[in-house]
C-alpha cells in the first residue's frame, strides 16, 4: 500500500547533483510530492528532503539506488511517524479584506497563522504546519480573494538518533582515517 515517505540524501556540495538525483526518481515514473534542498548540520554537506508517496518495496530499493550514487554521502526513508516536519505557506490577501470587521483577524489566529507584512493593496500572511492545515486556511482565505499563494517543500527531521548518530560517526571515522 502507498503512502508518504520522506527520503532525506546527504550529499557533497557537487554540481548537477540535484539533477541526478530528480532523474533517478523520475525514470521510476516516481512523482515527487515535495524537493527542499539546503546545507547540513555538517561543513560542506546538503541534505535533500524529498517526499514521495511510494509502497516500502518502492522506496527502500530507490533509497538504495540514490545511495549507490557518486557525491552521495548516505540516504534514508522514513514513514511520517518517524519525522517531525512542517511546510511554511505565504498567502498575499487583498488588504480589503481586513476592512470588513475582525472576521479575517480571526480566522488567522483560529489558524495560528500570523501577519508578515501589511501594504497597501496587500497582506502577507504566513502559515507553518503541515500540508492539510495550510491547505485548509487556503480555503478558508478564498472567500476574501487570494492574490498569490505559495507553500515550501516539506522540512524534516528524525525522531530515531541512531541512524543518523551512526552515520556520522562513520562520517568522521572515514575522515580521519
Amino acid at each position: 500500500m502507498q503512502q508518504e515517505y520522506t527520503l532525506t540524501v546527504f550529499t557533497e556540495d557537487k554540481t548537477g547533483i540535484l539533477s541526478r538525483i530528480v532523474t533517478i526518481i523520475t525514470r521510476r515514473h516516481f512523482d515527487i510530492k515535495s524537493i527542499t534542498v539546503s546545507p547540513s548540520s555538517m561543513l560542506g554537506i546538503y541534505r535533500f528532503t524529498i517526499m514521495l508517496m511510494l509502497e516500502e518495496e518502492q522506496v527502500r530499493k530507490l533509497t538504495e539506488q540514490i545511495d549507490k550514487q557518486v557525491d552521495v554521502l548516505k540516504a534514508f526513508y522514513y514513514d511520517n511517524s518517524q519525522i517531525i516536519y512542517q511546510e511554511i505557506a505565504l498567502y498575499k490577501v487583498p488588504t480589503e479584506a481586513f476592512y470588513d470587521g475582525d472576521s479575517v483577524e480571526r480566522l488567522i489566529r483560529r489558524h495560528n497563522a500570523r501577519i508578515l507584512t501589511i501594504e497597501k493593496e496587500y497582506i502577507v500572511i504566513e502559515k507553518t504546519g503541515h500540508q492539510n492545515e495550510t491547505e485548509a486556511l487556503l480555503t478558508d482565505l478564498q472567500q476574501f480573494g487570494i492574490f498569490e499563494f505559495v507553500r515550501s517543500g516539506r522540512v524534516a527531521i528524525v525522531k530515531p538518533m541512531e541512524r543518523l548518530k551512526n552515520y556520522l560517526k562513520s562520517v568522521s571515522v572515514e575522515g580521519n582515517g
